[in-house]
């Protein structure tokens, strides 16, 4: 093994420290503090300053740095949006470099682009709006970049005294299977472990996940957890270069030599987890591995889930899972023989149209070895952004339960809509067929991040106002509007006055205090402003949607929301508290009407795996494939690099098996279409460790692949994967 995997497809992480240093120069000082004062606005993990609550030592991962510059950059000139013709065709990294954004920017129906406003005329404008509307003609959506769970909280709560039910945020489009699936089976939409339990577990396993990439200081945890002797297992398409051996920067041993992470490997179809955890359930059955007194005293439905992976048949779910009944019998034998296993999941299993089943499988095969409640055990839903996870709990989604209503009404003194509001795909589909009149966004870019591009520009077109609320330029602001649109420029959560919590992965509410530095002309935090738009339209509403400051708001959510009590006790850096405890359900009771967890009923009949009748239906299938969408080195659908460090993959390249170049007689990188129903796909192939019969495609370009029809009508979360035939040549002759 060459030191420091110098020959080696890995990513260079002390060179690319030094180049943002570079980047962030201007501004050395405020990033520092940034760093060593504020909570990750990466992934949720949890890091508060260079520490946390798992291990002790500085952590520090390349997802954190990679976002500094969005906290550092100087302001945009708005003079460049006068005329937006000439920024329609820059791409989204182009248009982030021109700066963060400083005052409102109003673009009047028919105008060639955006004048600056002042705040008054911006808040009149969306006032007037809202008075001249019926409230449920609008929709509100919150991202997950960096927002607090105080900015879910006041602005869901704003949409509401509004008199509308249409809010939603970015976690419809990544967990949202998991929430639905993991309420319904044990009453909270949460990990029931902590990070600390993954050290001292004795198998630790990922269900298409990629957390190397996406979660990198993971990756030391599972060090730690290697050395105590704890394995890892990967259940997956592709076997992930950085789940085989990941050299972490923190860690002498590993930054030399590297840490090998995947003992076991366990390929299956894209899609084909629901089959394999069917099938594993079946073999813990036969086995006799199944923790009885666990089931018998804790849980119910079993029988009815037990008959359902019986009455499966081998060959039905080999083919289904692209795994043998033997690896299914291997992996069962696994979590026999290494009972302290924790199962960790990620979009590879949420984003298909069976998401929530198949999280109901894998959630079936933690309940029958009796995993959630206990010590060294769990079952975890890992999150990849920092806000995401607060953002349901905030009450941020479209539909409630009766009690939380009551309550709210209670706490509000004001009356709350008790319609169903709609999901993020229903926002789009309702705001295309005009439906909507405002459309109010907080981060994120529809054009990138779902599929029918087309679809989308109609739904952010047709509007009477659409308003985008966000730090920096994407070209969802620039979308023509037969309406007005107005950019609002927001604070980071490390301007915000107050500071602000996020709640991380383990269920841990950490303050982030506001960091002295720079400010950002005239931008304001969002929670401020979503309220104060209400209050303009409705004067005698504006007591219970203005908020005196962030820990006002803090204040209400302990009151609002049971979970979160002790929230408002939450002041100053390292300031935290863990909802539920260290383990969740650690009594034996789950948050259930009758304390007891619930199997859920799972098939794996054929037309439920909408790929395989899709392929067996082509006249030709020896050129069908399954195809997936990844991430490279980005941060949602914010690409950073065009060469992913740990894959050497750039952008336009399809991962492609060895077994499948040669079967089809085609050649490592070679020129290439892919044809789906609902778009096509050119790019060149690259051979790579994939089971055959599947590819994998970057996102967001591959979204053109993808049909809005493909969506888990359970969850409402979109399918980001699709039946594809390759054809050979370059598609231009």
């Amino acid at each position: 093994m060459p030191l420091f995997g110098l020959t080696r497809q890995k990513p260079r992480h002390f060179r690319d420290m030094f180049r943002i240093a570079w980047e962030n120069r201007d501004e050395l000082p405020f990033a520092w503090r940034i760093l060593r004062h504020g909570v990750c606005d990466g992934c949720a993990l949890g890091t508060s300053g260079l520490r946390d609550w798992t291990l002790k030592g500085t952590h520090l991962c390349m997802v954190r740095l990679e976002l500094l510059r969005l906290n550092t950059a100087p302001a945009l000139d708005p003079a460049v949006l006068r005329d937006v013709s000439a920024l329609t065709s820059a791409s989204s990294a182009d248009l982030r470099s021109l700066g963060r954004l400083p005052e409102p920017l109003l673009r009047r129906a028919g105008e060639p682009g955006f004048r600056v406003v002042s705040w008054d005329e911006a808040l009149d404008r969306i006032a007037a709006e809202m008075r001249g509307i019926d409230p449920h003609r609008a929709a509100f959506f919150m991202t997950s970049r960096g927002i607090t769970n105080e900015t879910y909280y006041a602005a869901q709560k704003a949409a509401r005294v509004l008199g509308t039910a249409h809010v939603d945020n970015a976690a419809r489009l990544c967990h949202a299977a998991s929430t639905i699936a993991m309420k319904a089976a044990l009453g909270h939409g949460a990990s029931t472990c902590s990070y600390t339990d993954w050290i001292g577990a004795d198998l630790i396993v990922f269900f298409g996940s990629n957390a190397a990439n996406n979660q990198p200081v993971t990756t030391k945890y599972l060090h730690y957890a290697k050395a105590r002797g704890a394995q890892v297992a990967v259940v997956n398409t592709y076997r992930e270069p950085g789940l085989d051996r990941y050299w972490v920067p923190s860690i002498p041993s590993s930054a030399v030599f590297g840490t090998r992470i995947a003992d076991h490997w366990f390929d299956v179809h894209t899609g084909g987890d629901l089959a394999f955890l069917v099938g594993v359930l079946r073999a813990l059955v036969e086995m006799g591995g199944v923790d009885e007194a666990f089931v018998r005293e804790h849980t119910t439905g079993f029988d009815e889930a037990r008959s359902r992976a019986l009455a499966a048949d081998w060959d039905t779910l080999a083919r289904e899972s692209g795994s043998t009944a033997e690896r299914m019998r291997d992996f069962a034998r696994l979590l026999m023989d290494r009972p302290n296993a924790v199962l960790i999941w990620s979009m590879g299993l949420t984003q298909h149209a069976h998401g929530v089943q198949t999280v109901a499988a894998l959630l079936n095969v933690g309940l029958a070895r009796g995993l959630p409640g206990r010590p060294n055990r769990g079952l975890v839903p890992i999150r990849g952004h920092s806000g995401v996870q607060g953002g349901a709990e905030m009450g941020c989604v479209p539909t409630v339960e009766a009690a939380t209503r009551a309550r709210w009404q209670q706490v509000w003194g004001v009356q709350v809509p008790d319609t169903p509001g709609w999901t993020t795909a229903e926002m789009i589909e309702h705001a295309a067929d005009g439906d909507v009149d405002l459309f109010w966004i907080v981060g994120g870019n529809f054009l990138e991040t779902l599929p029918d591009q087309a679809r989308t520009r109609a739904a952010l077109r047709r509007p009477r106002l659409r308003v985008h609320q966000d730090i920096v330029l994407s070209s969802g602001m620039l979308a023509d509007g037969e309406g007005d649109v107005l950019i609002l420029p927001a604070t980071t959560r490390y301007e915000s006055p107050g500071g602000g919590t996020e709640t991380s992965t383990e269920r841990r509410v950490i303050f982030s205090p506001e960091i002295e530095g720079r400010r950002i002309g005239s931008a304001r935090p969002e929670w401020q402003v979503i309220g104060e738009a209400v209050a303009r339209a409705f004067p005698d509403r504006a007591p219970h949607v203005r908020f005196a400051s962030a820990a006002a708001i803090r204040e209400e959510i302990a009151r609002a929301i049971p979970l979160y009590a002790g929230i408002e006790h939450l002041a100053r850096q390292g300031d935290q508290f863990q909802w539920g405890g260290p383990t969740l359900y650690a009594d034996g009771r789950f948050a259930t009407a009758d304390g007891k967890a619930r199997f859920a009923p799972v098939d794996v009949a054929r037309p439920a795996h909408a790929a395989v009748m899709e392929i067996e239906g082509l006249p030709d299938t020896s050129r069908a494939f399954r195809v997936s969408t990844r991430r490279g080195k980005q941060f949602n659908s914010m690409i950073q690099r065009e060469v992913d460090p740990l894959t050497g993959a750039s952008r336009d390249e399809i991962l492609i098996s060895e077994d499948d170049l040669a079967r089809l007689g085609l050649r490592d990188g070679d020129a290439v279409r892919l044809r789906a129903r609902a778009g096509s796909y050119q790019g060149r192939l690259k051979a790579a460790a994939i089971l055959p019969g599947n590819l994998e495609v970057h996102w967001p370009e591959g979204n053109v692949l993808l049909s809005s029809s493909a969506i888990d009508h359970a969850s409402m979360e979109p399918d980001y994967n699709a039946v594809v035939v390759l054809e050979p040549g370059d598609a231009s002759t």
